[in-house]
């Protein structure tokens, strides 16, 4: 056993015992031959492991920005009040532990949360009793959890349609045994086929690199660590398609001549592992995977599935592979790129699980079909995940192209005012943009979409992105670590009325310093959405700020300013 099963035995550690004791840390590490404080600082690094006792139902509450707005801490308080304990503390209580946690891929049934990785969806308060009644009755968790639906608001007409459509197991890899790894590449090469989690770097190009490497191994590994809140589409794929995914992963192998492959699925989707790893066992079955496979002697490839522990950077394909090879998942410094330098120091392709699906279909349906759909630039379709004030959330498959006033008409969305595209990290639109496209010229949007009415204060909406960066962050380099902090206080300074003019254009040069400087994606994408936001709702943050000068003072309210003090004075 070596350093790349510590997840998986951290994992095995704890589903047994509820936490990651002091003990089991020194058996792992002699285990692994690996030094205790490395071990340590992988379990500090991932959400989901605890060193400490846990209760035997964990509840992780999603506090995302949707969640906040369809009633998180009403939902909070009725938890708390249910179980006796208090949230991001570990009470000494047998049965519950509550934690907050950023989003779980759940943003079109939220408030919804995850008990013990069972998803719960839609809460009340009233729910909340109920759910807790049952556990300390013993139901099963599997038997009182919410039936995981995909909803599918939206496709194309069906000849327009890539992903949703009549799936057949094995259709595609069919169709490789009639041609050479050479024409399969030229073949997504023309599709013009790029990367679906929100980089759009040629698809054909990463996998020509790769294949022309002249490294021992290949290695493939499918990104189904959709992080970014806002985003379920790939969920979407992996509940319903998984069959898809897998044939384009090894589609990507025949490509390449990689013999290895990995499913790198984020905790918040521990659901969906026993629907995958049945699917890989029927592809094994099937002559699909395993040694001389689809009937193409020596073409030889397997494929793992490794559970992430919840941690928001390793959504980044060098901080992926950093976690996949039992590390903390920080990114790796841009001097190489996976296809040169990757999993072990292989060649490594990292696609998304959208990006292997449609590769599957090109296959499949053949160039010709997909150069009918999209534009000129950006051909096929697009999912998206669509939630917040609509009357349709759920999963939209469009043909690029398609405008947001358009999109908003399908999801019948309510008095749009405020747009974020490819979530926090994304593009925020105003209704002067609503006649723009989304493609790869125009919006060249990752997955998410959320949409907010003239009710949402935007500022609450960029308190919450903040919170999310600071927390998420991996802490290694000093811009993003420190600078999305300081601009969380900046937020916090508007919200209570003590900013002016200079503060906006100081959370702008914040914004620049840490986006030039930042190791890697997090850092450089962080602030947009609050320095779009100053830009394209004007209004709003004038009323928020004042014109006062460097030279003036704002008023003080000296009552106001000791009211904590004089609290726990008279509490005395």
């Amino acid at each position: 056993m070596n350093r790349t099963n510590l997840l998986n035995e951290l994992w095995e550690y704890q589903n047994k015992h509820g936490y990651i004791s002091k003990r089991a840390i020194t058996q792992i590490a002699k285990s692994l031959k690996v030094s205790i404080l490395d071990i340590e600082g992988v379990i500090s690094f991932y959400h989901f492991f605890h060193q400490k006792p846990t209760g035997k139902f964990i509840i992780y509450l999603n506090n995302s920005i949707i969640s906040e707005f369809k009633g998180f801490q009403y939902i909070k308080a009725a938890f708390e009040k249910e179980t006796g304990c208090t949230f991001n503390e570990y009470d000494e209580n047998p049965l519950f532990s509550l934690f907050e946690t950023s989003c779980i891929g759940l943003s079109d049934q939220e408030p919804a949360a995850l008990i013990n990785f069972y998803p719960f969806t839609n809460l009340t308060v009233k729910k909340v009793k109920t759910i807790i009644k049952q556990l300390k009755e013993d139901e099963k968790l599997a038997t009182i959890s919410s039936s995981f639906i995909s909803k599918i608001q939206y496709t194309p007409s069906e000849e327009k349609t890539m992903l949703f459509r009549n799936y057949i197991e094995g259709n595609s890899l069919k169709k490789i045994r009639k041609y050479s790894a050479s024409e399969i590449l030229e073949n997504i090469s023309k599709s013009g086929l790029t990367g679906r989690g929100g980089a759009f770097f040629s698809t054909a190009q990463k996998w020509k690199y790769c294949k022309e490497s002249k490294s021992d191994k290949k290695i493939i590994i499918c990104n189904a660590d959709e992080g970014e809140p806002g985003t379920f589409k790939d969920k979407a794929l992996l509940n319903n398609y998984p069959g898809l995914i897998i044939e384009g992963m090894i589609i990507s192998a025949y490509v390449t001549g990689a013999k290895e492959g990995f499913i790198y699925l984020r905790a918040e989707y521990k659901y969906l592992l026993k629907k995958l790893e049945k699917t890989l066992e029927k592809f094994v079955d099937k002559g699909f995977l395993g040694d001389h496979i689809c009937g193409i002697p020596n073409f030889n490839f397997y494929i793992k599935i490794q559970l992430g522990a919840g941690a928001y950077i390793c959504g980044e394909e060098k901080a992926l592979i950093e976690s996949l090879e039992g590390k903390r998942g920080e990114p790796r410094l841009q001097k190489y790129f996976p296809t040169q330098n990757g999993y072990l120091g292989y060649s490594t392709i990292v696609n998304n699980v959208e990006t292997f699906a449609k590769a599957s279909r090109v296959i499949e349906l053949g160039t010709t079909y997909i150069s009918k759909i999209g534009t000129q630039k950006s051909k096929g379709t697009k999912l998206l995940s669509i939630s917040g004030d609509v009357a349709k959330p759920g999963i939209y498959e469009i043909e690029w192209g398609t405008t947001i006033r358009e999109l908003l008409k399908l999801c019948e969305a309510l008095s749009p005012y405020y747009i974020q595209i490819s979530g926090p990290s994304g593009e925020c639109i105003n209704s002067t943009e609503f006649d723009r496209k989304i493609c790869e010229e125009d919006i060249a949007c990752g997955g998410s979409i959320m949409i907010f009415n003239r009710s949402r204060d935007i500022l609450q909406i960029q308190k919450n992105f903040m919170n999310f960066f600071k927390i998420e962050s991996c802490g290694v380099c000093t811009p993003c670590r420190a600078g999305n902090q300081i601009l969380y206080e900046k937020i916090k300074k508007i919200e209570r009325g003590l900013s002016t003019e200079k503060d906006l254009e100081e959370i702008k040069q914040w914004a620049n310093i840490i986006k030039l400087s930042s190791r890697c994606g997090l850092g450089k994408t962080s602030p947009n959405s609050l320095v779009m936001a100053i830009d394209k709702f004007k209004d709003y943050f004038n009323l928020k700020t004042s014109p006062i000068t460097e030279n003036q003072y704002v008023e003080f309210d000296m009552e106001n300013a000791i009211q904590e003090y004089d609290d726990v004075i008279n509490n005395l």
